[in-house]
């Protein structure tokens, strides 16, 4: 079996081959840091965790490198608006973004450079593209020669001519008159007064935003590597623009494989800043959405496709976590008396470690399985649907399906029923734990019991109180409504609200 992605710079399904033996150098293009986190950006990193994940589940060795733009007009205009600097506003947006990023679970990267800590590789790559003749200075400004590359427009598949018909009457500003084509982009941009700058060798300035990239790539893992990630947004014309600079400087490719995922859409329209139809992941998580149900909710979705935001997809999303959960913990809850012990689960561990010890675990892994044909099965319908350009949702699928009978053992032992774990059925569930704990581990879903709150309410009060939630609602009285959720909140009861004024909660 063997992972097959899809390559945009192809347009095509490909079986994936790294450049050397078991090792996979990766950079994805990370957030330009002037505004807090969305879920667009939520959902671009946690495919792209998961991608990690797998390949070195897969026994890869994989370095992931993903960058910050700290230096752009969107952080320059936040500075100003806020009377402060540059470099207030970056760190503030990078400590956000690393918060962020853990609270979802998502591997921090091997390396995070920042563009303004690369000039001196952006002054050399500017200058091998002048020495080739693709680059030229104007007034301080330096641009890339597009028509010097024979190729542009190879990813994206867009065609200059078509390009530059449609721009006609819209490109009559001083700057788009200095340029020798159209669209020619900036690789260096002279100082403007009053904002930061940088000396260089075409006077001081700042980098343009695709040569940053660039930059970093060759920096970071080299000329050439094996894949290159981003949102689809990105295609044109950044990645574009990434592609014909550095391979105009180094004559080889600059990545074997692009991967690109689709937008977060509401209501239609791409969710994004300057729309303003976005919610950022701090706001979400602060209505008492899990970590982990976002996960789910991003993954249900296949990467390149659309993914749809709404309170009842995050809801049913919220929904489906409590149940995985549910399953996961089993053991963690209920070992002693099952006589299941978590050290069992050690071979099925997917944690970070080298690849070489992933290696002997997923080798355990198919050893453990042998006697059972049915979990074999699983096992290996959940490794083809990774291996079908990253299929999450098929493989998500077969994680339900090994939990559910775990989730029903585990509401008959939170009724206390009198069971005889002796029997078979329940020797097997044991095993159907273990991998269904493994797999789950794989794509991030790592269960952890949490402290809940003391509630004080049994089941009938906590349904009384979503009764008269419900009548305030229906009562136009959203005030009393809002004030029965928050003290329901404050016991540890999420409440979940469906179609058809159906209430559900969950204990937290």
């Amino acid at each position: 079996m063997s992972l097959k992605i899809t390559n945009t710079l192809t347009g095509k399904i490909e079986t994936f081959q790294s450049l050397k033996d078991k090792q996979v150098l990766i950079y994805c293009c990370g957030v330009t840091v002037y505004d807090l986190c969305h879920l667009g950006h939520a959902r671009s990193y946690i495919v792209w965790d998961v991608l990690r994940r797998y390949l070195i589940w897969r026994g890869y060795e994989v370095t992931f490198v993903q960058n910050f733009t700290d230096i752009d007009d969107k952080i320059l205009n936040r500075a100003a608006q806020e009377n402060s600097s540059m470099e207030v506003v970056s760190e503030r947006n990078i400590e956000a973004f690393k918060v962020d990023m853990k609270t979802l679970k998502i591997l921090p990267p091997d390396r995070m450079p920042r563009a303004t800590q690369c000039l001196k590789g952006i002054y050399s790559l500017i200058s091998d593209l002048e020495i080739k003749g693709s680059a030229y200075a104007v007034e301080g400004d330096v641009y890339f020669d597009i028509q010097n590359d024979d190729n542009y427009g190879k990813l994206s598949g867009k065609d200059l001519a078509l390009l530059q018909e449609g721009a006609s009457g819209r490109t009559n500003t001083l700057e788009e008159n200095r340029k020798q084509h159209v669209f020619d982009f900036a690789l260096w941009k002279a100082a403007k007064a009053n904002e930061p700058s940088f000396t260089s060798p075409w006077g001081f300035g700042r980098p343009g935003w695709h040569i940053e990239c660039s930059t970093m790539v060759r920096e970071e893992l080299g000329e050439t590597i094996d894949i290159h990630l981003g949102g689809a947004d990105l295609i044109f014309p950044h990645h574009e623009n990434e592609i014909a600079q550095s391979e105009t400087a180094t004559g080889k490719p600059l990545a074997r494989y692009w991967l690109h995922n689709g937008m977060v859409n509401v209501n239609g329209k791409k969710m994004s800043k300057s729309l303003g139809n976005f919610t950022t992941i701090n706001t979400l998580l602060e209505t008492s959405v899990s970590p982990l149900a976002i996960r789910l909710f991003v993954l249900q979705t296949h990467y390149r496709k659309p993914l749809d935001f709404s309170s009842d997809a995050i809801n049913a999303a919220s929904t489906g976590w409590s149940s995985l959960e549910t399953a996961l913990l089993i053991g963690k809850r209920f070992g002693n008396v099952l006589g299941w012990h978590l050290d069992m689960t050690s071979k099925l561990n997917i944690s970070l470690k080298l690849a070489e010890a992933n290696r002997a675990e997923k080798e355990s892994m198919e050893l453990f399985l042998t006697n059972n044909q049915t979990l074999q099965d699983a096992y290996y319908q959940f490794i083809a649907a990774m291996d079908d350009d990253l299929n999450t949702s098929a493989a998500l699928a077969i994680l339900f399906n090994l939990a559910r009978p775990l989730k029903s053992l585990s509401n008959r032992l939170e009724r206390k029923e009198v069971l005889d774990y002796s029997v078979a059925p329940f020797q097997e569930l044991q095993y159907q734990w273990q991998l269904l704990v493994g797999l789950a581990g794989m794509l991030g879903f790592i269960a952890e019991e949490r402290t809940s709150k003391e509630t004080n309410l049994s089941e009938g009060e906590i349904k009384q109180q979503i009764e008269a939630r419900n009548k305030a609602k229906i009562a136009r009285d959203f005030s009393t409504a809002d004030q029965i959720r928050d003290f329901l909140k404050g016991k540890g009861i999420e409440l979940i609200d469906k179609s058809n004024n159906v209430t559900e909660w969950i204990q937290r």
